[in-house]
């Protein structure tokens, strides 16, 4: 796949690329990554920004022991490398891995550098970004210190089953090993052994075929339960 296809392809990313050097053009390089690549990992040598067009991926931590902690899950349009360039770092400080197929188009970091020392409409979109990312994180941070596990896991579903647009005649599956939520969640397996089956015993949820699953009742249920210390907008 070429730039000029990508771009057919993403329109919307036309916007971003407004005042964008000529030169760069033919610079880019585009791959198409499939589900669970890892991008690049932490730690490592950072020599190249990405723009990511489609797919979505998933920054995490791995640490010595094997665990692994999941930062946050993006969606495109979005960046790859531009937190550690801006803050001046040559190594990253992150994993990242593809969710689902993704196109990323790829300049040499030096580039990347010179760009946006020359287009400010350009760097004030990654910074944007940037911004929001940290933004959200000390949100969810916030959260995971302050409220008790079923509580988390309550509101992470009542966000899942609303993208999936629950409705009254649609029973909503959360496809999620316990493992995963372990990652996303940063709640212990052995945490949620307990908190699962309490939850399917106050009847929030229920499991259908090993997975967690909430009817449309449940899932009013749930916001119910939470609504005095999670502020949520729920579907009516």
């Amino acid at each position: 796949m070429t730039f000029d296809e990508v771009l057919e392809k993403v329109p919307e990313l036309k916007g971003y690329l407004i005042n964008m050097p000529e030169n760069l053009k033919n610079k880019f390089v585009v791959k198409i990554h499939p589900p669970g690549t890892i991008i690049h990992h932490q730690q490592s040598d950072l020599d190249v920004f990405g723009i990511v067009a489609t797919g979505e991926h998933r920054v995490i931590n791995i640490f010595e022991n094997g665990n692994i902690f999941m930062i946050e899950k993006n969606e495109p349009i979005d960046f790859i490398g531009e937190v550690t360039i801006i803050a001046g770092m040559r190594q990253t400080s992150v994993t990242i891995e593809t969710i689902t197929e993704s196109i990323i188009m790829y300049i040499p970091r030096s580039d990347f550098e010179e760009w946006i020392q020359k287009d400010i409409h350009f760097l004030y979109l990654v910074s944007q970004k940037i911004a929001l990312k940290l933004y959200r994180s000390s949100s969810n941070r916030g959260a995971k210190l302050f409220y008790p596990p079923h509580f988390i896991l309550l509101d992470y579903l009542i966000q899942y089953a609303q993208n999936e647009k629950i409705s009254k005649d649609k029973i909503f599956i959360l496809r999620k090993t316990r493992e995963e939520l372990h990652e996303e969640l940063g709640i212990s397996v052995k945490t949620l052994n307990r908190t699962i089956p309490k939850l399917k015993e106050d009847k929030v949820i229920s499991i259908t075929k090993g997975k967690i699953s909430m009817t449309y009742e449940q899932y009013k249920l749930a916001a119910k339960i939470i609504k005095y210390y999670v502020k949520q907008d729920i579907k009516k």
